[in-house]
């Protein structure tokens, strides 16, 4: 199962310094969920890599994905729906986009673990309902990088995607045992700008709380220690 694959260098262009992991190794039953449709959550290239052979692309109701890869199934997701997928379990639950446009995050449960993915949300008042409903975590994925936007007028000057202090705050709630940061790393655009060394500005809002912030580097396996 892939949660919103990239692989697409012209995403994010020279402002994004990560390595970008080649998904085109699935093995049986193959699903690639995305958050949203923007292109560096959707990359199309990367759906039909990870579904070279088949499988499904998971996506929100209200969302029209497209290409859909050769010889997959498209299947729209509504909202606490649960849905089995393979060996895994996937519930899309609510998100907010900082544009407005829909999207969802994702809860994932296989082998008795279950994680949660933040996609790029921003802060909303449904972390309580999904920690109640589906909580304790072993792990959430979530977007620390409090990025504000400036490409659409008037410039609001508000974070549009999680800041570290919030990112926290939602793990916490959502009983996740552990913080693993991702969607930031991006410079040298000006209409885009993340906080300030937002890793070390997540170690801090968690120096107090009972949750573990686990960086990975593109690539690495996350290794469940209980």
């Amino acid at each position: 199962m892939f949660i919103d694959p990239l692989v697409n260098p012209d995403a994010w262009g020279t402002a994004l310094k990560d390595r970008l992991i080649p998904v085109g190794d699935a093995i049986g039953d193959t699903s690639v969920l995305i958050t949203h449709a923007h292109p560096d959550h959707f990359d199309a290239k990367a759906a039909a890599d990870a579904l070279a052979h088949g499988g499904t692309l998971v996506h929100p109701a209200g969302t029209n994905p497209l290409p859909v890869p050769a010889g997959t199934r498209a299947r729209p997701s509504t909202l606490w729906e649960p849905q089995l997928l393979g060996d895994f379990t996937a519930t899309a639950v609510p998100a907010s986009d900082g544009y407005g446009d829909p999207q969802v995050s994702w809860v994932i449960s296989a082998a008795g673990r279950r994680i949660f993915h933040g996609g790029d949300t921003l802060w909303h008042g449904h972390w309580w309902r999904i920690g109640r409903q589906f909580g304790p975590f072993d792990a959430a994925f979530l977007p620390v990088n409090g990025a504000r936007f400036g490409w659409r007028k008037p410039v609001s000057g508000l974070p549009g995607v999680l800041t570290p202090d919030q990112a926290v705050a939602a793990a916490e709630i959502l009983g996740a045992r552990r913080l693993v940061p991702i969607h930031y790393g991006v410079s040298g655009i000006a209409e885009y700008v993340e906080v300030d060394d937002p890793i070390a500005r997540l170690r801090e809002a968690a120096r107090e709380k009972p949750v573990r912030i686990e960086p990975l580097v593109p690539g690495a396996w996350l290794e469940w220690q209980e």
